[in-house]
């Protein structure tokens, strides 16, 4: 297998870890990612479509399904009525922290077979992907 072979299969195991976890919050991954991404402030939801590489039509989709379930609740922008923001609810908040608290806690043990050394450097590696690509948390709307 090549490098990019390796990335892929990576990423499998990434997905297949995190839809376990997901799973065991009654969330496919998509519903945990959305609540993950605006459990802390609310989000525009063109940001949050251009974010998770959604159309707008799909996003709306999976808004009306974790919204009724009252995990996130819309509403108009005050500065613009035409944009539409997204929220947590109170129980989506929890649901959502719980989610990432559990996703940080478990992701790291897909690198559990390699010596510390690697560990290290995979982990300095795998921060400066994330860097540079501009989707951490900090990223704002």
């Amino acid at each position: 297998m090549d490098y990019g072979d390796k990335l892929f299969w990576l990423s499998v195991l990434i997905q297949r870890r995190y839809a376990q976890i997901c799973a065991e919050y009654d969330l496919t991954s998509l519903q945990a990612t959305l609540l993950c991404a605006v459990k802390d402030e609310p989000r525009r939801m063109a940001y949050l479509a251009a974010s998770l590489g959604m159309t707008k039509n799909a996003l709306s989709q999976l808004v009306d399904r974790i919204e009724r379930r009252e995990l996130v609740t819309r509403a108009s922008s005050e500065q613009d009525r035409r944009v539409i923001m997204l929220s947590v609810t109170p129980a989506g908040k929890v649901l959502a922290e719980a989610v990432f608290a559990e996703t940080t806690k478990r992701l790291p043990d897909l690198a559990e077979n390699l010596d510390a050394d690697d560990r290290r450097d995979f982990e300095r590696l795998a921060t400066a992907i994330v860097d540079a690509s501009g989707v951490s948390a900090s990223t704002s709307s």
